[in-house]
């Protein structure tokens, strides 16, 4: 990955941008725009603030609603309450260690305002870093190194951007599941499944990434039956597979394990500062070293499931209700987009599917020559994990979040978009005979293709097909929508 080339160069460039943009949009957004009084977990402040907590407040405060408030709380004060627990530690584990880095600066700010600016320095880099990690394992995958630079600009421009710099776990769990992947497709199999692990201690759907490890060991394992032991290397299968399992659900039975040591355990209760305390007593909070909640009785105490079920009702088609409606259709673009694209590649190589990404073709002795780009049967595994986190999201989940969820997850999100890009914009087609270089000379009157794509395509709106006009709207609309409301505690979470 290192030293960059030009279209990295590229990628960086833009992703810095972007960043930036976000965070000055989020702080204009947030002074200009009242904050709308939400049911939300809003926790006393316990510092007082000097007037540099106030201008950071003031400039940082919009990374800081919904969910984030978790996350920082948990940073600032630890696991006090048990609905803390749906978020898991990895997150505010790194947030503490940038607020070493500004201890120099302990004296001046608050460790809340230390926090925020933590967040937003941090996030903005995991998010940079992963637009990289993106365009470095669309590379590896896809073999067409276009398809590669236009889905890393898209995540750069991602419908989930301000979850991306706000408070929450996504900019650092897709930086760890992309590089995860790049090191995997490198056969690097050891340090995937290290960071494979990381994300988990991020966030929960970490333990999804289990099927790609297992895939490439089933693979590895088909191809070597013709020339090898079949039972010595089923062994081996069988052993890969369990070490597999063990090192990504380590994380999660940990913290599991440190829930129930907390709530079940006697021995475990620690001072908790008074406003803390009449917080829980007045929102019903539930605290450790209160009485034991009934999840310690279970046959597999796991704390997690309880609290998705009793705090945030999760559960199969809980969520399918009349007043729903506007969170379904929010979510929609999203589910669409996955949904066509699993549609496009069943459609494309059936046999391949039926497969299992195993084989690609019925005629072992005239082999095909693989597809680049979005179709290539490298890309089979990446669809069936989108396809699986899709129809749980949607079945199963809070629908609002599917758009985070998947875009931080899954690169199919970006690579079908710059599928579509490039094989329905004659713009991009026209961009094929000469890589890398603006084409203003070459192009019809009147436009302009700039060096970054997305960008060219965007000075050239109105001469832009459906398609590309649907893809990009859709990215931009719901880039800056995000930042209007999720930074105003309005609906968008």
């Amino acid at each position: 990955m290192w030293p960059l080339d030009t279209s990295q160069k590229e990628v960086l460039g833009f992703a810095v941008s972007c960043r930036v943009l976000t965070l000055v949009l989020q702080a204009l957004f947030n002074a200009i725009i009242p904050d709308h009084h939400a049911e939300a977990f809003s926790p006393p402040r316990l510092a007082p603030s000097g007037s540099v907590d106030q201008l950071v407040e003031s400039l940082l405060g919009g990374l800081s609603r919904w969910d984030a408030e978790h996350f920082l709380f948990i940073a600032e004060h630890g696991y006090l309450y048990e609905h803390n627990f749906a978020f898991f530690p990895g997150f505010p584990l790194v947030l503490l260690v940038g607020t070493e880095l500004l201890r120099p600066l302990w004296g001046l700010l608050s460790l809340r305002s230390c926090l925020l600016i933590s967040v937003a320095s941090l996030n903005s880099l995991f998010s940079v870093l992963a637009a990289l990690a993106l365009h470095d394992l669309g590379c590896l995958v896809l073999r067409c190194p276009r398809q590669a630079f236009y889905g890393a600009l898209l995540f750069c421009l991602s419908p989930a951007n301000v979850f991306l710099a706000a408070g929450y776990s996504e900019a650092l769990f897709a930086l760890l599941t992309f590089s995860a992947l790049g090191q995997l497709e490198r056969g690097r199999s050891w340090t995937s499944g290290l960071l494979f692990a990381l994300a988990t201690g991020v966030r929960s759907n970490g333990l999804v990434n289990v099927g790609f490890l297992v895939h490439s060991q089933c693979r590895g394992f088909f191809s070597s039956l013709m020339v090898r032991n079949p039972l010595r290397q089923l062994l081996k299968l069988m052993g890969s597979v369990f070490l597999s399992v063990l090192t990504l659900s380590l994380p999660f039975a940990l913290f599991q394990y440190y829930a129930y040591t907390q709530f079940c355990l006697p021995g475990s209760a620690y001072p908790i500062p008074k406003p803390l305390l009449q917080l829980a007593v007045d929102k019903g909070y539930r605290i450790i070293g209160g009485n034991e909640p009934p999840w310690c009785s279970w046959e597999l105490p796991l704390i997690y499931s309880y609290i998705q079920d009793i705090y945030w009702n999760v559960g199969f088609l809980r969520y399918y209700e009349l007043k729903q409606v506007p969170n379904f259709l929010l979510a929609a673009p999203v589910a669409i987009l996955v949904a066509w694209a699993t549609w496009t590649y069943v459609t494309t190589h059936p046999w391949l599917c039926l497969t299992l990404g195993m084989q690609r073709s019925k005629n072992k002795e005239t082999p095909e020559k693989p597809d680049p780009g979005f179709l290539s049967p490298r890309v089979f595994v990446y669809l069936v994990h989108a396809a699986v986190l899709l129809l749980f999201g949607s079945l199963c989940m809070h629908v609002q979040v599917l758009t985070r969820f998947l875009c931080s997850s899954t690169p199919i999100v970006y690579w079908f978009s710059a599928h579509l890009l490039q094989d329905q914009e004659p713009l991009l087609r026209s961009l094929e005979t000469v890589p890398w270089k603006p084409l203003s000379g070459d192009s019809p009157p009147g436009q302009k293709v700039l060096r970054n794509s997305i960008m060219g395509l965007l000075y050239n709106w109105k001469t832009c097909s459906l398609v590309t006009r649907c893809i990009l709207g859709y990215f931009l609309t719901y880039w800056l929508l995000g930042l209007l409301l999720h930074c105003n505690f309005l609906p968008w979470t």
